[in-house]
């Protein structure tokens, strides 16, 4: 009977322990690691990697200031209401918001931070990071470091086409519209929101090799062009091409091309590893909130900061506009209703309104947001841990109440 009973107990952990082999022969055993003691990610995750510093501008001019809390705090009234809560502050501190940054006019309205948080804190991005990727793919196509959007991805990185002559017809535009067609495996363990060790959220983000990873185990699914999926491998490889064309590391063409030009605080980039150093670009970028309010500045401003045209006007329309020639009853079906529409442009949400007011959003999980309203001159900076009470379809539903 013992040696049954101990049978018994000994086989699940043999088989854990074989488990765990095979995914440290399939990743590795840093990838295992991390997989194990970070699980799910979380807006401090960058403690935990090494990160590159993104140096700022040495003298920013600051926003001019005309604080009205009140006014901007009703805003989220219908918000407060619908999570049940009495005002405002116990919305920001259940909703686990830790930024909350409004510009109108240029001018800074309001500025609040919550939960331990304050200006001088690192702000995880999030998938907010995807949208200062594809800027990246705007200045080196406004330097010439990259001729198209229309080049296939082969022409930076060959090797691909080597592995598969099918990555040739994988342009950097169906990257940057996530129609790449890339396999993108999204399994969960049954009845649970923990995904699979597998699972190309958790490999692309725990993954100490990223540059290996690209090269030689992402494989084509489906053709480029007929099919939208938001998949963080798209965003990967445009980093990667970024690295080729410039002949930089992203964070340092980040610092030459945005930060060093504009903004006020030094920025942190992480990367997979000390040996690797390849950026985590669909998500690891860390910035002061206050930055990232001055990035979405610049979009509003159509590329232009004090005079200086940072990033051509064209890129800023492109990459923020719907393509109008893709049919949308390939995207899913929550991108539409009978008055308002979503769509994916050059890593930007765009949301079109039952006029014809158009917005976007560079957006993150866990309540990342910076959120573009042109035709109101707004700019709405959301950061936060959670997403129980905070959704980027609040600030749609606050751009229609805004006055112009």
């Amino acid at each position: 009977m013992k040696t049954i009973i101990k049978t018994l107990l000994v086989s699940p952990l043999l088989l854990i322990v074989v488990f765990l082999a095979g995914l440290s022969v399939k990743y590795s055993p840093v990838y295992v690691y991390r997989l194990i003691i970070l699980n799910m990610p979380d807006v401090d995750d960058y403690r935990h990697f090494n990160n590159r510093q993104v140096k700022a501008a040495t003298t920013a001019m600051p926003f001019e200031a005309a604080l009205r809390d009140a006014y901007v705090e009703e805003w989220f009234q219908n918000r407060v209401e619908r999570s049940g809560f009495l005002s405002f502050d116990e919305w920001a501190d259940k909703s686990q918001t830790t930024a909350l940054l409004v510009l109108q006019r240029d001018t800074l309205i309001y500025e609040k931070y919550f939960n331990g948080y304050n200006r001088n804190s690192y702000f995880h991005s999030q998938s907010v990071a995807k949208s200062f990727i594809s800027y990246l793919i705007g200045a080196a196509i406004d330097d010439g470091a990259i001729s198209s959007v229309n080049d296939p991805v082969t022409k930076y990185i060959p090797e691909l086409k080597r592995r598969d002559p099918a990555f040739e017809n994988i342009t950097l535009k169906h990257l940057l519209l996530m129609r790449a067609g890339l396999r993108y495996n999204t399994g969960y363990f049954p009845g649970t929101y923990i995904h699979l060790p597998w699972h190309d959220e958790a490999v692309g983000y725990y993954h100490n090799n990223m540059r290996k990873l690209l090269l030689n185990d992402v494989d084509i699914e489906r053709k480029p062009g007929e099919s939208f999926e938001y998949c963080n491998y798209n965003t990967s490889y445009l980093g990667l091409v970024i690295e080729r064309a410039t002949d930089k590391t992203v964070s340092a063409y980040l610092e030459e091309k945005l930060w060093s030009k504009i903004m006020e605080y030094d920025a942190m980039f992480s990367i997979d590893s000390e040996n690797n150093g390849f950026e985590y670009m669909p998500s690891r970028l860390m910035a002061r909130a206050i930055d990232y309010a001055r990035f979405g500045q610049l979009f509003l401003s159509k590329g232009q900061w004090h005079g200086e045209q940072i990033i051509s006007e064209n890129w800023v329309t492109a990459s923020t506009a719907e393509d109008t020639t893709f049919n949308r009853e390939l995207y899913p079906e929550w991108f539409s209703n009978d008055y308002q529409k979503v769509y994916y442009g050059y890593q930007w949400w765009g949301y079109k309104n039952h006029g014809s007011t158009t917005m976007y959003a560079a957006n993150g999980n866990l309540g990342q947001s910076i959120f573009v309203i042109p035709h109101k001159e707004m700019v709405i900076v959301h950061c936060g841990k959670s997403l129980a009470h905070f959704s980027e379809f609040d600030l749609w539903e606050i751009a229609g109440m805004v006055p112009e």
